[in-house]
């Protein structure tokens, strides 16, 4: 299929980092611990900004966090938090930063409760990626039932900066559902994995 030819979701527009995020991340299953660590932080650091905006600091957010090691994050004091606020090449919002920090401290004790924190996230939605058939951006909630119930479970765990919507983009990254629309490549290999 040539570039010219294949159609994706209208949301990534033309921005290189952006098209390849899409191609080859967005919507993939992850079960992997620190992935799903990761994004979730990630997730949180995106309230009210661009995703674009995270994907150009995400190196940055990697050396930063600890190449986003829970069990590391988890132990960040006063001085690790105080050097993050000075740090340019990520996002310095001391409430986000510090949730980074609360909800690395969640994340170990759902591991510990449940094994791995992709098995208790990946239950919340029976064990298995939610394929969906939009074909335009207007049909893609910015919130559903599941990523309301995820929030709520998520915050009586003590974690942070897990709203809804910041859920429910979690879901979408890490392929909890298949929001790619229906005339984008991607959902169809999607759909397959």
């Amino acid at each position: 299929m040539s570039e010219k030819k294949m159609t994706r979701c209208g949301w990534c527009g033309s921005d290189p980092l952006y098209v390849r995020y899409h191609d080859e991340e967005w919507g993939v299953p992850v079960h992997d611990d620190r992935k799903l660590f990761e994004m979730l932080i990630l997730e949180g650091m995106q309230a009210g900004l661009s995703w674009l905006t995270v994907l150009r600091k995400r190196e940055e957010f990697r050396r930063a966090f600890d190449d986003f090691q829970p069990s590391r994050v988890a132990g960040y004091g006063r001085e690790k938090i105080q050097s993050l606020l000075k740090n340019p090449g990520i996002i310095r919002n001391r409430l986000k930063i510090e949730a980074a920090v609360a909800n690395a401290k969640a994340f170990l004790e759902v591991q510990k409760e449940f094994g791995t924190f992709g098995y208790f996230i990946w239950a919340l939605v029976g064990n298995k990626s939610q394929k969906n058939y939009f074909r335009s951006l207007k049909e893609v909630p910015p919130q559903t039932p599941a990523s309301e119930a995820m929030s709520k479970e998520l915050k009586e765990r003590g974690f942070r900066f897990v709203g809804s919507t910041i859920c429910y983009a979690f879901m979408q990254t890490v392929g909890m559902v298949n929001d790619h629309l229906v005339d984008c490549f991607r959902h169809e290999e999607i759909s397959k994995m």
